[in-house]
């Protein structure tokens, strides 16, 4: 039995070499067909024709990518917005992220480039080599009509020509700029900010200074919303509606009997009175010539403030800026008025001192004036002139009220005079 077995396992050993023999002499066999598959793949992927699109793309991109920074990033990132069209997205996010690391801002840089080529421009050298630039035609663009005043007033001749040009923009640059143009803005926001220069001083005098800059500035200063709110400041409920006297808006804030709130109106009053005699001389009688000023200032929520002094208007302006006026002698009388058709109705007051009227607060002396005037026109000075119609003053004093009227000689009260203050629209807190 044991030498059956061992005979066995001699023949078993026998197989198991043999088969070894085997694996060993078909391992190199294996390997070198895996090769021979391996180069013969390599070769089938070289001879494809997208390997090789790939090849030229890389190729051609490589070379086309400049060596400024800026346009380098450019570059890339628009490398990047063509495989994020076709579809690459793996490859699109590589160029962004080459892009953003070589200039933070390459999305705003190229983008404000694109707003700038929206607005084409021509350039022309004259005579003198001076370069200018002008705006390039819109394919299909109407040429523009003459003006005629007779047939149509220029606000509508604008809109019908922008109508018939579509153009949808507030304006054009007139020059290239890396900054943001206003012609960027939305319609609304703009006359919005048109509000803002008006203001609730009723700065009306910028907003037609603004509608000289262009075409679109001087549609949108004719907006008559702008304009209703400014009568709507000045006479309230009372504005009423258009009508033949005052087709518009604005012909009514212009033509209307207003007031000014951009300055302040001056009177200067006048006369000659007697002085004294010498000790010396009974013979010698002086004169002596008076001269003080009056001044008003309007506010447009109904306020006035009221000043009476010989200091010239370059000195006293500046004094009537503030609705809260300062403590000062002579004081300026503060209060409010009315505004009735062409009469303005005035009541003002002196400034009480509270510390010296605190222990004799039950016989406070108060002085009140009343003033009417009514405004008039002069030449081309709209609305410039106010003239005299009432002057009172109403005391108490120890308990007793008086009512003094005053006959208004013209040499005594003369007219006011509207002078512009432009320290008085510098800065305002609320639009119209």
């Amino acid at each position: 039995m044991n030498q059956a077995s061992g005979e066995m396992s001699g023949s078993g050993g026998d197989v198991e070499g043999g088969d070894d023999q085997e694996e060993s002499s078909s391992s190199p066999k294996s390997t070198d067909a895996l090769e021979e598959f391996r180069k013969e793949w390599k070769r089938e992927l070289e001879s494809s024709p997208q390997h090789v699109v790939k090849q030229t793309t890389r190729s051609s991109e490589a070379e086309n990518i400049p060596h400024n920074v800026v346009d380098k990033a450019t570059t890339y990132f628009k490398l990047g917005i063509e495989h994020e069209e076709k579809g690459k997205m793996y490859e699109a996010i590589q160029y962004y992220r080459r892009a953003v690391q070589l200039y933070p801002d390459i999305e705003f840089h190229i983008f404000q480039g694109h707003a700038q080529s929206a607005f084409p421009e021509e350039t022309h050298i004259d005579e003198d080599n001076e370069v200018t630039y002008a705006e390039e035609d819109v394919e299909g663009e109407v040429e523009e009509e003459e003006f005629d005043p007779e047939k149509t007033d220029l606000l509508t001749h604008l809109q019908l020509l922008s109508l018939r040009q579509q153009r949808r923009s507030l304006c054009f640059p007139h020059l290239p700029t890396n900054a943001t143009h206003i012609s960027a803005l939305p319609m609304e926001v703009f006359l919005y900010i048109l509000r803002w220069v008006v203001s609730s001083e009723l700065d009306v005098r910028s907003l037609e200074m603004c509608s000289k800059v262009c075409r679109g500035f001087y549609v949108c200063c004719r907006d008559p919303e702008i304009w209703r709110s400014a009568c709507m400041r000045v006479w309230g409920v009372k504005s009423g509606n258009l009508s033949s006297e005052y087709p518009t808006w604005r012909d009514m804030f212009i033509r209307r009997p207003r007031l000014h709130f951009g300055g302040c109106y001056i009177a200067k009053t006048t006369y000659i009175r007697h002085g004294e005699n010498s000790f010396q001389d009974q013979f010698y009688r002086p004169w002596h010539l008076v001269e003080y000023y009056r001044y008003l200032r309007f506010f447009s929520d109904g306020r006035v403030l009221m000043l009476t002094t010989p200091e010239a208007p370059t000195s006293c302006v500046g004094l009537l800026k503030r609705r809260v006026p300062p403590a000062r002698k002579p004081p300026i009388l503060s209060g409010y008025f009315r505004l009735h058709e062409t009469i303005v109705s005035i009541v003002v007051t002196p400034s009480i001192d509270r510390k010296s009227t605190r222990s004799y607060s039950n016989f406070v002396d108060s002085h009140t004036f009343h003033l009417e005037l009514e405004i008039l026109s002069h030449k081309k000075a709209l609305h410039g002139q106010l003239a005299w119609r009432g002057y009172s003053v109403f005391t108490q004093r120890g308990g007793i009220e008086t009512n003094t009227s005053f006959d208004l000689v013209a040499q005594r009260y003369p007219p006011f005079w509207y002078s512009r203050v432009k320290s008085y629209m510098a800065e305002t807190k609320t639009p119209v």
